[in-house]
Parts: structure tokens; sequence; C-alpha cells
């Protein structure tokens, strides 16, 4: 089994589901991906995180989780969700570094990366390189995008 994580800018569009289902079910019947970790930074992965919780209805067998890059305090919006993980050695990273600490550990855990990336500069285009340097499958949602408009 593989795993998969995800990596976006703060502000996407909505027409992206339609690709990031497409892609997502590709990856789960002809990869084996079994768990997917995405963070929970901006819309990108809001919408993420949304059509995880709709195939998981579909496929039960897949698990997913939202990594949280800082400590929850006593009374978070996390509270409710128990689709949220932190990973282990978080605790220690100053909150300033602790984003690209979670980042690093996602991509660590991944053999797959879906991303969405318009523009070479920012975080989401440094760790889409990042995975690609590193050998990993990487698929930009943007370019799926682009391909179809094409069409």
């Amino acid at each position: 089994m593989a795993t998969c994580t995800f990596f976006g800018h703060r502000e996407c569009p909505d027409s992206i589901k339609i690709q990031l289902r497409a892609v997502l079910i590709d990856l789960l019947t002809n990869h084996d991906i079994d768990m997917f970790y995405v963070g929970n930074q901006g819309r990108f992965d809001a919408i993420v995180r949304g059509v995880l919780r709709e195939l998981k209805k579909e496929y039960p067998q897949i698990n997913y989780a939202v990594v949280l890059a800082y400590m929850p305090g006593k009374q978070t919006e996390y509270d409710d969700f128990p689709d949220t993980m932190i990973p282990e050695g978080i605790e220690s990273v100053h909150p300033r570094y602790a984003i690209s600490w979670r980042n690093n550990w996602m991509l660590r855990q991944s053999d797959y990366v879906v991303t969405y990336i318009t523009h070479s500069w920012g975080g989401a285009a440094q760790y889409a390189a990042k995975a690609a340097r590193q050998g990993k499958s990487v698929v930009n949602l943007a370019d799926v995008e682009n391909d179809a408009l094409e069409k």
C-alpha cells in the first residue's frame, strides 16, 4: 500500500474538485493508495479534505488525516474533528518553523504528491519541487485543469 500527500496554494478555485476527485480515484484504484495526509492552511487543503471525506464513504478502506502544524489550545476548531493528527515531534518545533516541519514530515511519509501549483514561488511550489527531486510521483491539478480546458 502507498501514501499520498498534498501541497497547494492557499487560494484556488472550487472547479478543481472534479479533477481532484478523478486523480484520487485513479490513485486509489490503480496505485493502491490507502493513506492520505493533508494540511489545514488554506482553500486547497479544505477542498482536499472535503473530497477525501466524500471518497471515504465510497472507499471505506482508505484513511486520511489532516496534519496540524500547531498544537491545539484548550478550545480549538479541531476539537470535534477525529480526522486530525499531530505528528510526533512537532511539539518541540518553534511555531515559526512548524508549517515547514509538518510539510517535510508529510513528504517523508508519502509516495505520491498531488498539488495545485500555478506559479513557481511560495511554499506549495517549493514542496512540489522538493517532491519531484526526491523522485516522488507528482500530479499538478493546475496542469490537469489546463489540459481539460485545451480539449
